[in-house]
């Protein structure tokens, strides 16, 4: 797959009239927040509007989003059309996203089903992973397998069921097995970046318009662990 970089720093995995998939990179936020800084939509948008000599407003759809530590694909829709039926896809869970994470403790299992009940707290902005339902959670599913051994670290992939609150990050945690740099959820030390090894690695979908099926995969950061995969 080509995979254009450009002056924005952007990582282009693929775009067309209907859409544009970028590979963020940990530290970017998806859309505005408190903070104010500079959100990845903006960025699309100026790097459409300067490639395409486009006057006026840009329309750029906020499909889904990533944690802000996190890194992978982000899906934008060019079009009202587009998103209208990607909020469908998304919201059906007509898509199947695949994330990479690294863990220091190694799973009970080599590869298992995890299926736990989060209730978020909106206050500290967590969610706690529970065996059973509690009032006002949701309940959570995802599978995973170890793919790598790495020094002192595990690689795993994981294929999500459900698209809940810090999904991956909680129940990771509940088992054990916080995400490397991830001191929100029981880590011991954060990362230089202050990022998280959580990666969306991959994502299959039904394009909204043309209906041919894409399959996209996202590089990993390059740092010495996810190198090392």
């Amino acid at each position: 797959m080509k995979i254009v970089s450009n002056k924005s720093n952007l990582q282009i995995l693929h775009e067309d009239n209907h859409i544009i998939v970028v590979n963020k990179r940990v530290g970017d936020i998806v859309q505005g927040d408190k903070t104010g800084d500079q959100p990845l939509s903006e960025i699309v948008k100026e790097y459409i509007k300067d490639k395409y000599n486009k006057p006026g407003e840009v329309f750029l759809g906020v499909v889904h989003r990533l944690d802000r530590p996190t890194s992978g694909i982000v899906v934008f829709a060019r079009t009202s059309k587009a998103l209208m039926r990607l909020n469908e896809l998304f919201s059906n869970r007509e898509t199947q996203k695949t994330y990479w994470a690294v863990v220091k403790n190694k799973p009970s299992k080599n590869s298992d089903t995890l299926v736990h009940f989060l209730k978020r707290n909106e206050k500290n902005n967590t969610s706690k992973a529970h065996l059973k339902e509690v009032p006002e959670s949701k309940k959570a599913s995802l599978e995973y397998t170890i793919i790598k051994e790495l020094n002192n670290y595990f690689a795993l992939e994981i294929n999500l069921h459900t698209g809940r609150h810090h999904q991956i990050r909680a129940q990771l945690a509940a088992i054990g097995c916080p995400i490397k740099g991830d001191l929100k959820y029981g880590f011991d030390r954060s990362n230089p970046d202050g990022g998280i090894h959580l990666h969306a690695r991959k994502l299959v979908f039904i394009h909204p318009v043309t209906k041919v099926k894409l399959e996209l995969i996202a590089p990993t950061p390059s740092d010495a662990i996810w190198n090392s995969i």
